[in-house]
């Protein structure tokens, strides 16, 4: 039996409504710096993606005014796509309803003093079953280790990446999807250190995004990976205006033997 491969997850990152690609420790409620905004509504994306066959792709929407856009692109490719942005207990079943095959959450799972609500973790897996939700631990490197953020990667929490906070929170959950935020939409290569550390757990599956920007850097991943980690590619696709990666070869090695 072949090994698992690592697979290549398309996303949709919508911002004021448009499909684009940030820079990701740039949001803000003022704007963002922008590597690329397409004049073709989230519904084309999400149609190529479904002509595709690529499935476990992700809608992120970057703050409001995006849920229109979110709408179209999941009816487009029904239980095609994940959705993230402002996910949580009371709005996660009307996304699941209206096409997404999971709710993606971060923020949410936090309280006020920056601590992870596991009673908000165990309600959200209760709502709509912990096999249609995906965790986002987007983090940022610090001294003491990968630090979970929110509100758009602008809030650091008192919550780590590590293999034992992994394995707590697995069993409220179906995948891990982790952003790298301090490499995110820079196009100037991945955050080594942290995959080589989520190449280390098993429990379920995990999305890696952040800074892959060339065909070597995702072969390797799923090398050092054994093809444990899937990975999502943005600002270095062409399919978004990018250089260093050409959606056609990855969409080539996802259907490959």
């Amino acid at each position: 039996m072949p090994r698992k491969k690592t697979q290549f997850r398309p996303c949709i990152d919508l911002h004021g409504g448009s499909v684009k690609q940030i820079v990701g420790g740039s949001l803000t409620d003022n704007g963002a710096d922008e590597n690329f905004v397409s004049d073709l509504p989230a519904s084309f994306y999400a149609n190529k993606f479904r002509e595709d066959r690529l499935t476990g792709g992700h809608v992120i929407k970057l703050g409001a005014g995006n849920d229109e856009a979110a709408r179209t692109a999941l009816a487009t490719w029904p239980n095609g796509l994940q959705i993230g942005g402002g996910i949580n207990a009371e709005n996660a079943k009307n996304w699941i309803a209206g096409g997404a095959s999971h709710v993606i959450v971060t923020s949410w799972l936090f309280d006020e003093a920056l601590q992870l609500d596991w009673s908000r973790a165990r309600k959200l897996a209760d709502v709509v079953s912990a096999d249609r939700v995906v965790i986002d631990l987007s983090c940022r490197k610090q001294d003491d280790g990968w630090v979970v953020t929110m509100n758009r990667w602008q809030t650091m929490t008192h919550f780590l990446v590590t293999l034992e906070n992994l394995a707590l929170l697995a069993p409220l959950c179906s995948e891990f999807l982790i952003h790298a935020a301090d490499v995110e939409g820079k196009s100037g290569g991945y955050d080594q250190e942290l995959v080589e550390l989520l190449s280390r757990f098993d429990d379920r599956p995990v999305t890696y995004a952040g800074g892959v920007s060339r065909f070597d850097e995702f072969k390797l991943i799923d090398e050092v990976s054994g093809g444990k980690i899937d990975v999502t590619v943005g600002s270095a696709l062409d399919l978004f205006g990018g250089s260093g990666l050409a959606y056609e070869e990855l969409v080539a090695w996802n259907h490959s033997e």
